[in-house]
């Protein structure tokens, strides 16, 4: 589908750019102000400067406020948090120990890395925010469609961490993904009654909620395909990252015959060891042998234009399109067909969210900064001004490239994500920047004699080889070798189909 043209501003008018100051000033306060009373706040070593020119000061009005805050809070990095993480890991965790500790209360949940920012799962306590913001599109686990989503979510977490409350009660956090943790938080479902709901399939998606429960990998995949494929009233898919749709096109592909068998006659597959699952799971799916005709007759996938055979209906994917994920767009698009519209989820990461999607310009590399879940900062990577010499949102300049820092709702400080961005613009509403994504700013391989390549440039070397030589890639690891001159890239690949 044809993209909308870009309206964005080359540069800010005096008077949004105060505006947008000011803006960014209402948002600081909201975070920083509860936050400051925080135990990391209060004893973090990174922070002794911000809380020693909080406490020489009487009055601390909102323009002081945010001077010290500017003056005083240094950028952090993950180890800045780590002590305070720990504790909520600690057996017995005391309530008293980890209550306030990065904002007011407990936490509803610790959100896990996903690893593409870091060698090893980071983690970042996450507080239930005003109940008007669940409904913003960062914190919407599952997007808003008009027919029905084809969304495989599952419920599994990584552990469960007992607080023992100061009433006698104890609460129980779940350490899980984000987009997890969101969607529990938004529905109230606690890990306590997930049993409680196996029976629930909920309005407008196509996996049960048993499913969500599944513990093997293929076998989440083969009954998320099975139930999916049943259902023809599908109008968007969403998978976070989009090359994890490949998987899901092969599991289809590899179990046609299994899964069209199994829609006839209205049958759960002997997929592993569902256990308890399989009964709520067979009550809920009914032969329908129209539909198992149908598919016979379009086949598994393949064709260009596969999935609008098999969902008419379908007019969106969602999914992120970027980094490593990029050599399964040729794949991607093959299966969608050209009428079906892609678009990014967002940007941001397990620390927060910093951007929603532009639809007037590339949904799928865009993204509008927004100042809902963190308030940005930028450094410029390109500046010879020391380090700490960090930018507000109204001081960049269109085409210019940063690391954004992030001050968050859930009492991060100045935390540097680590990503390079560039500024494609300036959004002609209300002046906030659209930014696109290009790279790790440490994820280069850097080769001896100085050599680097960053994450965009190994990428789209890849990317184009796969065009002209190789064929569909559905994923790749990138292994440097110094041993000679010149210096070499290797890829190991996985490759889509026969060689």
């Amino acid at each position: 589908m044809s993209r909308p043209k870009t309206d964005l501003l080359d540069s800010l008018p005096t008077e949004l750019s105060q505006q947008l100051k000011d803006r960014v000033d209402r948002a600081l306060l909201e975070f920083i102000r509860p936050n400051s009373a925080s135990q990391l706040a209060q004893e973090a070593p990174e922070l002794i400067k911000f809380r020693e020119a909080i406490a020489q000061n009487d009055s601390m009005d909102d323009r002081e406020l945010l001077r010290i805050f500017r003056e005083f809070i240094p950028t952090t990095n993950y180890e800045a948090y780590k002590p305070f993480i720990a504790k909520f890991f600690a057996s017995p965790c005391k309530e008293a120990d980890v209550k306030n500790m990065f904002a007011p209360g407990l936490p509803y949940f610790l959100a896990m890395s996903s690893m593409t920012s870091g060698k090893s799962v980071k983690t970042f306590p996450k507080y239930r925010p005003p109940s008007h913001l669940l409904q913003h599109p960062l914190y919407l686990a599952l997007p808003p469609s008009e027919g029905t989503t084809l969304s495989p979510a599952s419920m599994r977490y990584s552990q469960i961490l007992t607080i023992d409350c100061e009433d006698g009660q104890s609460k129980q956090v779940t350490v899980c993904s984000l987009s997890i943790g969101f969607l529990r938080m938004a529905m109230n479902w606690d890990v306590e009654h997930d049993n409680e709901r196996l029976d629930l399939w909920c309005t407008g998606q196509t996996d049960p909620y048993a499913i969500s429960l599944v513990k093997s990998y293929r076998a989440f995949f083969v009954l998320n395909a099975l139930f999916a494929l049943a259902d023809r009233r599908v109008t968007t898919i969403r998978f976070f990252f989009a090359n994890v749709f490949v998987t899901f096109l092969q599991y289809i592909e590899d179990e046609w015959s299994l899964l069209i068998d199994c829609i006839e006659k209205g049958i759960i597959p002997d997929v592993d060891n569902l256990g308890h699952l399989r009964a709520p799971l067979e009550k809920l799916f009914k032969p329908n042998p129209d539909r198992a005709a149908e598919l016979r007759e379009i086949g598994p996938p393949g064709i260009q234009g596969w999935a609008i055979r098999v969902w008419p209906d379908l007019t969106r994917f969602i999914g992120i399109t970027g980094g490593p994920a990029a050599a399964s767009v040729p794949k991607i698009t093959h299966a969608l067909g050209p009428s079906v519209f892609a678009q990014s989820p967002g940007y941001g990461s397990s620390e927060g969210g910093v951007a929603i999607t532009y639809h007037k310009g590339d949904p799928n590399t865009d993204y509008k900064v927004v100042l809902v879940d963190v308030v940005t900062e930028f450094l410029d990577v390109h500046s010879n001004e020391p380090s700490e010499h960090v930018l507000s949102i109204h001081e960049l300049v269109a085409g210019g490239h940063y690391e954004p820092i992030l001050t968050t709702r859930n009492g991060l400080w100045r935390y540097r994500m680590g990503d390079v961005v560039t500024v494609k613009g300036f959004a002609p509403d209300d002046g906030l920047p659209v930014i696109s994504y290009l790279h790790r700013r440490e994820g280069g391989i850097l080769m001896a004699f100085g050599t680097t390549c960053t994450e965009s440039q190994l990428t789209t070397a890849i990317v184009s080889a796969a065009n002209r030589w190789i064929g569909q890639i559905i994923d790749f690891t990138i292994v440097g070798d110094d041993r000679d001159t010149p210096i070499t890239y290797g890829y190991l690949v996985e490759i889509g189909g026969e060689i």
